[in-house]
């Protein structure tokens, strides 16, 4: 499971740190694409995971899916760790994102996020512990 929160810079080359604990369970290969919550973030995903995410997309009538996936795809990378565990994001990706000098790295669940600091601190204005119990609310511990 992916979890914690990092900020790094993005050097002038594109390239951001992800911090070992994320690396490790990325694993070797790993897919990075544009964010799928509607949120102008990149996700990384295991090749394992990318896989059980398309399966779940293949799922959805053709009508639905064909601009999800032509959406996702056109804009997915297989990305590899240089020796300093960073990546290299793709320039459309780092437009797409908003990504310039500095990225917020969230390992959330089944996926690592990447974020523009200042979008991400946007995202965040509105959350109260009150509007995260709300949520909770609806689980049954």
């Amino acid at each position: 499971m992916l979890f914690g929160g990092y900020q790094h810079n993005i050097d002038k080359k594109g390239r951001v740190f992800i911090p070992a604990k994320l690396r490790d369970e990325l694993g070797e290969e790993f897919i990075v694409c544009r964010g799928i919550s509607g949120k102008r973030c990149l996700c990384v995903y295991s090749l394992p995971e990318w896989e059980k995410f398309v399966e779940k997309l293949n799922n959805l009538p053709a009508t639905k899916s064909s601009v999800a996936k032509r959406f996702l795809f056109a804009n997915a990378f297989d990305v590899e760790f240089d020796a300093q565990g960073r990546i290299l994001v793709p320039n459309n990706l780092r437009e797409y994102a908003r990504l310039d000098s500095n990225a917020d790295i969230l390992g959330v669940n089944n996926k690592v996020e990447i974020w523009n600091t200042d979008l991400w601190a946007e995202e965040n204005e509105n959350t109260t512990p009150e509007s995260i119990a709300n949520i909770m609310a609806e689980l049954e511990f």
